[in-house]
């Protein structure tokens, strides 16, 4: 990275910028605070690091520059004379973090690598957002599978005729939404859509759902009422689960879907229709058929155009850009980082719910996530991703390999700590008092974190 080091005392200067080169990043210097101004403009530098006294207006000021020119640039302040008043001040204007002199100059390599890893991993998430918007040639939809990309072309071919069309695809799939997408893409796109699912409601009250009634045609039919058939006309119809629907029903839809016309439920005025039916299975109806559950007519007279949708275990490669979409959709403005192992493992999972269980994980996932840390990104484990489902063992095997409990009870303690020193902008006292434990335990801590400046850490 390029790194900016407002530093007027020499030594400071010197050893921070070997440090600082040695670990691969380019240092300008600037010994006072007009030279660093300059630089902010001319040098567009990646990260700050600037002392707050030194010759000229003082590295406030220098700050309040690097985060007018670019709020989401890091700036470091180090100083041998801070109070917590400055601290506080430092981190309202955009400061991201805040340093006592004397330092260890492996803390400054070692956040500045982090803040290097953040830009890698934005610029990483901008070439997604730029695959997902390449991906997503009809709205709601997210792929770059060829498989995809086969139902993509199909959607826009089929949409501009009225030809019935028939979804296949395993629950979870979208078949709605590719529903949903003919009938936005077809001239009747100004017209109602309406669904009904065929599973969801019991035989005796399907009929009278599908084509209406009139009233006193049963019991509780106290006025007439309009069937989803009949309100859609003009647009488009979707009957979901048509797998489910029973033999006696099949009949009436088989005259509906031939002569456009039907009665209502305990009527005789015959009414003709101008609609489109899009119909979706979460079986092989071919197998049905065959079996007599369905009727081999019908299902010549709804399959005019097939429509297969892949399930998500044959498309790996979309996983990805679905996770990304989903954390947009559902992340409320928050930021979060997916490792390369735990994707690993998304990728390699099965997904037997396809795209509503990964949804539905990536939802659970955002809801049970630790806060962010100091990258400004929250990690998803792969613990809060994953079902309890045993499948998911040869998917996390590989990609999560068990770390010493020690290991994880260590790095959990240091995260906790520091979050309880940002919420009191710092105060040891105050930190000791919130997690419990007596100021000098808490330093002990520190130190065995890394966490003190070196001078404290030899005490």
């Amino acid at each position: 990275m390029r790194i900016l080091l407002a530093e007027d005392e020499v030594t400071i200067h010197i050893t921070l910028r070997d440090a600082l080169e040695d670990a691969g990043h380019e240092v300008l210097h600037a010994p006072d605070t007009a030279s660093a101004l300059a630089l902010l403009d001319s040098a567009r530098p990646d990260v700050v690091l600037t002392d707050i006294r030194m010759p000229g207006e003082g590295g406030m000021a220098v700050l309040r520059r690097a985060i007018e020119l670019d709020p989401r640039r890091p700036v470091v302040l180090m100083t041998g004379y801070g109070t917590i008043d400055q601290a506080v001040e430092a981190m309202r204007i955009g400061a991201v973090n805040y340093v006592q002199k004397p330092f260890r100059n492996e803390s400054i390599v070692q956040m500045v690598g982090t803040f290097s890893r953040v830009r890698d991993l934005e610029a990483e998430n901008a070439e997604l957002r730029a695959q997902l918007s390449a991906a997503t040639p009809m709205p709601d939809f997210v792929g770059t599978s060829d498989a995809m990309r086969a139902v993509f072309e199909r959607i826009r071919t089929v949409a501009r005729n009225d030809a019935t069309v028939l979804i296949e695809g395993e629950s979870g799939t979208g078949k709605e939404r590719v529903a949903q997408a003919l009938h936005r893409s077809s001239p009747r796109a100004e017209r109602p859509f309406v669904a009904i699912s065929c599973a969801a409601l019991p035989e005796t009250l399907l009929e009278a759902e599908l084509f209406g009634h009139e009233r006193g045609a049963f019991t509780d039919a106290r006025r007439e009422k309009k069937g989803r058939f009949e309100l859609a006309d003009g647009g488009t119809i979707f009957l979901d689960d048509i797998d489910d629907m029973p033999l006696a029903m099949q009949v009436k839809l088989l005259r509906v879907l031939q002569e456009r016309k039907f009665e209502r439920l305990g009527g005789e005025t015959t009414r003709s229709l101008d609609i489109r039916v899009v119909a979706a299975t979460k079986v092989n109806l071919r197998e049905l058929v065959r079996a007599g559950k369905f009727r081999e007519d019908l299902f010549y007279r709804i399959n005019v155009v097939p429509i297969v949708l892949p399930p998500l275990r044959e498309r790996p490669g979309d996983v990805p850009l679905l996770v990304a979409h989903m954390l947009e959709r559902h992340g409320g403005g928050r930021t979060f980082r997916v490792s390369p192992a735990t994707m690993a493992a998304l990728e390699r999972y099965p997904w037997p719910g396809n795209v509503r269980e990964l949804e539905n994980a990536v939802q659970r996932a955002i809801a049970l996530c630790e806060p962010a840390g100091e990258s400004g990104r929250a990690e998803l484990a792969l613990g809060d991703l994953v079902p309890l489902d045993p499948r998911w063992r040869g998917a996390t095997e590989v990609a999560e390999p068990v770390r010493p409990l020690r290991e994880v009870l260590k790095e959990a303690e240091r995260r906790h700590i520091e979050r309880a020193l940002e919420k009191t902008g710092g105060h040891r006292s105050q930190t000791a008092d919130l997690l419990g434990i007596s100021r000098k335990v808490l330093w002990e801590k520190m130190r065995d974190h890394g966490m003190l400046a070196q001078d404290e850490a030899s005490e």
